[in-house]
């Protein structure tokens, strides 16, 4: 199990952040250069946050006698694999195609997407783990119900650790990306 060192612990430096001043996150949706591509951008890491927060919920509900081992290795199986594979899709059209465009549209912000593109790899770490164990509940929820419940907590641990993840890495992700996607009308 990795630890929660593995989350990058600095805040984004504050000279990538200050076209946020300029651009603040109240005020994007009123913004001209506002498209439906940044909005689904957007919409893509509120999914990835729901998810994440309903893989805890149901390892939860697992742990306190809630929810019965077949109906959470059902749930982990099709939870868990959603979010694991739109992660690394997304991450990987981030760190190819969209990053890329960015840094050409403004290198000024290339110290920022290259803390975000390691995020990317150290979540990768923090997934791989997830998905092994999660899939050793899902096996063992078949072959020895006492022993799949009692790693579950480990499941519990590492998707606790992925939501702590999300939350830092998306908010900057989102606060440094936008304003220059604003800034330069780009995505339109």
């Amino acid at each position: 199990m990795l630890d929660t060192n593995t989350i990058r612990q600095d805040d984004m430096p504050k000279e990538m952040r200050f076209l946020l001043e300029k651009y603040p996150r109240d005020s994007w949706d009123a913004h001209p250069g506002f498209k439906e591509k940044t909005r689904h951008w957007l919409g893509a890491h509120q999914m990835f946050r729901r998810v994440a927060e309903r893989i805890r919920l149901d390892t939860e509900g697992v742990l306190n006698n809630e929810m019965g081992l077949d109906d959470y290795a059902g749930r982990l199986s099709y939870y868990g694999g959603n979010l694991v594979g739109n992660l690394h899709g997304h991450h990987g059209w981030e760190d190819h195609s969209y990053f890329p465009e960015l840094s050409a549209a403004d290198p000024r912000f290339d110290v920022g997407l290259e803390l975000l593109e390691q995020d990317h790899c150290a979540l990768d770490k923090v997934l791989a783990d997830f998905t092994r164990t999660a899939n050793r509940v899902i096996k063992l929820s078949a072959l020895d119900e006492a022993q799949a419940f009692d790693e579950t907590g480990q499941v519990h641990a590492t998707s606790r650790m992925i939501e702590a993840f999300l939350k830092r890495h998306l908010s900057d992700e989102e606060e440094l990306v936008v304003p220059i996607i604003l800034h330069h009308r780009l995505r339109g």
